[in-house]
């Protein structure tokens, strides 16, 4: 990406809110549906929107108040502008919602990557597998003791990887339920999970300050990749630009090491630092010190990477010069909770219940509407379906083709 179109990529000056059910709110006739633009320094500018109606193909009429301009307008998103502060935004209301897939807030989920079944982790103590299409349970894994924080499919999509409080990593059939395998070594809860490649190593990230690599073949740790004095909240894994020295291993590799040459770990930490470190080498590569604590972190490419705090700030550093961001974004003072490659953009959740799309080539952002002010934590895509979990316990499913 060239400089000027990451500047124009991440320029989100004034952010533009609506009701978070106004897609149910605006099918029938005179009901209306707030809105706001909200600009650093200036005074908010409150509005409405209105149906007049509903044509022949269910789609509603809608018109906006003083402010404010409305378009392109389908049954599940609306394109909302703001005139004056040069804003746009448009909002993407949930294909369906699967409510019943757990009893409480759910804090992890994925999707497989044929996207047939998603996997979902709650504050109720349950990992279950479902269906994709309908939210039908399919499995319920049972194992951990205390919460489960992670959950991720192979690329198999076949079977699924996980972390708890309990400190234990845990590889189970997605088919059965069985679980295959127990990993331990971690002093405190697990709070994030990589696989490396297809699968042979993964990666966990805990609150007792490590990241560890782990042989799935035999249950067995084979190294402390980083150990960081702080909780690890967030990982990622990605080929680096082959420009980057990521050092040179003390020690020769385990032959039971597959796929982590070339590969830069990327660790979101507690201590308001974002750090990257050689998987292969267990050198670290750079330190950035950020505003806040970490949360979570992701690579949009080989050399620009994310990384979101408690207060708010997306991050996005270029691995070449780690010293200052290339850009920092900021939409509310919420937590950004996860980060998600999409496209050649990302999509972030936080916790005021927004979740939004940033791409290149739009000049707007795409709001994923739907929770009333919960915590979104987890995203997850599959092709044009886009799945999140949310503390009110419900998984949501938004189709990009309804754009």
């Amino acid at each position: 990406m060239a400089g000027a179109a990451l500047e124009a990529f991440f320029s989100a000056p004034a952010v533009i809110r609506i009701q978070s059910d106004w897609d149910q709110v605006l099918r029938k006739n005179e009901e209306e549906a707030w809105l706001s633009c909200r600009s650093p320094g200036k005074t908010t500018l409150y509005g409405t929107l209105t149906c007049r109606g509903i044509n022949s193909d269910g789609i509603p009429e809608i018109t906006a108040s003083e402010g404010f301009a409305v378009s392109e307008i389908t049954k599940k998103s609306v394109l909302v502008t703001c005139p004056r502060e040069n804003a746009s935004t448009r909002f993407l209301a949930p294909y369906t919602s699967f409510c019943r897939i757990h009893q409480k807030s759910i804090t992890c989920l994925d999707i497989s990557s044929g996207g047939g079944l998603g996997v979902s982790t709650s504050a109720d103590g349950t990992m279950k597998i479902w269906q994709a299409a309908n939210g039908e349970i399919r499995r319920c894994l049972e194992g951990h003791v205390y919460d489960v924080n992670c959950c991720r499919f192979f690329p198999s999509g076949l079977v699924v990887l996980s972390g708890g409080m309990d400190a234990r990593l845990k590889i189970w059939s997605a088919e059965d339920g069985n679980c295959a395998a127990t990993f331990q070594g971690h002093k405190a809860g697990i709070l994030d999970v990589a696989v490396v490649d297809r699968g042979r190593n993964v990666v966990s990230g805990s609150r007792d300050g490590t990241a560890r690599l782990w042989d799935c073949g035999k249950s067995a740790c084979l190294g402390v990749v980083a150990d960081c004095g702080a909780p690890v909240n967030g990982i990622a894994i990605s080929d680096a630009d082959n420009t980057l020295n990521l050092g040179s291993p003390e020690q020769p590799s385990s032959e039971r090491e597959v796929g982590t040459e070339g590969k830069l770990l990327l660790l979101a930490r507690e201590d308001k630092k974002l750090q990257g470190v050689g998987l292969q080498s267990r050198q670290p590569v750079f330190l950035f010190i950020g505003s806040d604590a970490f949360n979570c972190c992701m690579f949009l490419s080989g050399i620009y990477f994310l990384g979101g705090t408690q207060d708010g700030n997306i991050y996005q550093l270029d691995v070449r010069n780690t010293k200052a961001p290339v850009r920092i974004i900021h939409r509310s003072g919420a937590p950004v909770l996860s980060l998600m490659p999409y496209k050649d953009g990302f999509i972030a959740s936080q916790g005021d219940g927004t979740c939004f799309i940033m791409q290149q080539d739009l000049d707007h952002v795409v709001e994923l509407t739907g929770p009333d002010c919960d915590p979104v934590y987890k995203v997850a895509t599959w092709e044009k379906q886009i799945y999140s979990c949310c503390r009110d316990g419900t998984v949501r499913r938004y189709q990009l083709s309804d754009l």
